[in-house]
């Protein structure tokens, strides 16, 4: 049985992912202050007009020196300052329609105040995404790995 990690988000769904770095005069807390109101709105405005859901995730510094090629540095420059915001949505159309709402242009613009690199969002179409299987499919998938790995 497969399992989508983004509840109701379809085959040809849509990510757009928005790179922030905060300006130096900004916080963390302005960001999420922000970007909270323009996601709540979002929520209340295009839920029913393609919305499917999203993140923001801040650069935490730490870099992984098992999933990175790059040498082995020890911390990102970023820390604290870059984020990104990741939306879902049903088209590349119902985002555009919705950055074009009354309500959402004058909270949109006040997160931008804070950017220090501008905004580029960019909508990327969903080529595979999945959950971890449950402890009972994981053993199964293993078994079947096992049996079938002389094959």
């Amino acid at each position: 049985m497969a399992h989508g990690l983004i509840s109701n988000f379809p085959y040809d769904g849509v990510v757009t992912i928005n790179r922030v770095i905060i300006k130096p005069d900004y916080s963390v807390d302005d960001l999420q202050e922000r970007v909270a109101f323009l996601c709540e709105n979002v929520k209340t405005y295009h839920s029913d007009t393609g919305f499917i859901g999203g993140f923001v995730a801040l650069n935490s510094g730490a870099v992984s020196n098992e999933g990175s090629t790059i040498g082995q540095a020890v911390e990102s420059p970023m820390k604290g300052k870059e984020a990104l915001i990741v939306t879902f949505w049903k088209s590349f159309e119902d985002h555009e329609e919705s950055h074009k709402s009354n309500t959402f242009q004058p909270l949109f613009k006040q997160v931008l105040e804070l950017c220090e690199n501008g905004n580029e969002e960019i909508a990327y179409e969903m080529l595979w995404q999945g959950k971890a299987y449950s402890p009972e499919e994981a053993k199964a998938a293993r078994e079947a790995k096992e049996k079938h790995k002389a094959a």
